[in-house]
């Protein structure tokens, strides 16, 4: 399995991908959202936003995508996994883990070893390879009503 960054090329893959990601957290976005995240993700002179891209051979398998942003309580920048998905036919062969390490790594070499993320909580299959990898807090995610 290679994981890489995300290249311009890589769109058509990217876009399915994301799209299995937002269905299956029931989520439509407008097409302007899908293109500007793209955009983002592929753009060198973007310090913040980045996108890694998993690939079985020449299969794209998974993605990632994390930001680095400041924080009130440290001196160092933090390190979001904002989305992070494998294909289901390939669940439970690494894909995610190996993901994961990737941002781990690029969040250590960006000098933001803090890494967090969410995830919903009936999402058990999720959960079983974030408790084997990461550590859950006790705090709870609260957001502005629409």
């Amino acid at each position: 399995m290679v994981i890489r960054p995300l290249e311009e090329a890589d769109a058509p893959a990217w876009r399915q991908l994301w799209q299995g990601y937002l269905t299956f957290y029931e989520t439509e976005l407008p097409e302007e959202i899908y293109a500007a995240t793209f955009a983002r993700l592929i753009d060198p002179a973007e310090t913040a936003m980045h996108g890694l891209l998993a690939l079985q051979g020449d299969r794209p398998v998974g993605l990632a995508h994390y930001i680095f942003h400041r924080h009130g309580w440290r001196l160092d920048d933090v390190c979001y996994l904002q989305d992070l998905f494998a294909d289901p036919a390939v669940r439970g062969q690494g894909v995610g883990r190996a993901l994961i390490e990737a941002v781990y790594a690029a969040a250590d070499a960006a000098g933001a070893p803090h890494v967090y993320w969410i995830t919903q909580d009936s999402n058990a299959t999720a959960r079983r390879l974030y408790d084997r990898i990461g550590e859950l807090t006790p705090f709870i995610e609260y957001q502005r009503p629409a």
